[in-house]
């Protein structure tokens, strides 16, 4: 009962996300010589926006992350899954700074990027649910720029690396706990097949 009700309950929030994404948000990607942090990295996802396949050494199919928002619409949570050569990682609250721990992760997450040179990652920044709407999407925009530009430092092409922030839209946790939110907080990997990043 309870798990019928969780996905009820993605799906509602599928259909309102996916709702604001179209109407509001305007499309926008980072580009590579943009400094831009601001709300604007928000943006809808376009139906060819799969996982990677087909790649060198890419992942299959299975492994690859999809999109949170594709997840969500289609009653999944949006999680990556354990197989995934890509992790996320974490912030702190209030926080778009990395941490020692979210190095470590991008600099795994890098490794496997330029041994699969063809592979072209969004990178969503997330947000847990307290702070407005307005602010927990500029906040996810720095999120995945803070992760992005770490990337680019450790010898990722930046036009291989594209961002889009959800705020607190599309949380993998609901409980109003510190331990939930903490989950939320992150920059999420997503491999895109057959488009530019940039």
């Amino acid at each position: 009962m309870k798990s019928h009700f969780r996905i009820a309950c993605y799906n509602l929030l599928a259909g309102a996300v996916a709702l604001f994404l179209t109407a509001c948000a305007p499309s926008a990607t980072s580009k590579p010589d943009s400094g831009s942090t601001d709300a604007s990295a928000a943006r809808s996802l376009g139906g060819d926006q799969q996982a990677g396949e087909g790649q060198r050494g890419g992942p299959k199919e299975s492994d690859a992350a999809a999109s949170s928002l594709k997840q969500l619409q289609e009653g999944k949570a949006p999680v990556t899954p354990a197989s995934s050569p890509l992790k996320d990682v974490l912030f702190d609250f209030d926080r778009y700074d990395l941490s020692g721990d979210a190095r470590t992760i991008l600099r795994s997450n890098a490794e496997w990027l330029k041994s699969n040179p063809s592979a072209r990652v969004e990178i969503e920044g997330h947000c847990d649910g307290r702070g407005t709407n307005e602010y927990n999407l500029a906040l996810g925009a720095k999120r995945a720029q803070s992760a992005r530009e770490y990337l680019s430092s450790l010898g990722v092409a930046a036009d291989r690396l594209s961002t889009i922030s959800y705020g607190q839209e599309i949380p993998v946790c609901t409980e109003q706990t510190e331990s939930c939110w903490r989950q939320n907080r992150r920059a999420r990997f997503v491999v895109l097949q057959g488009r530019s990043a940039s």
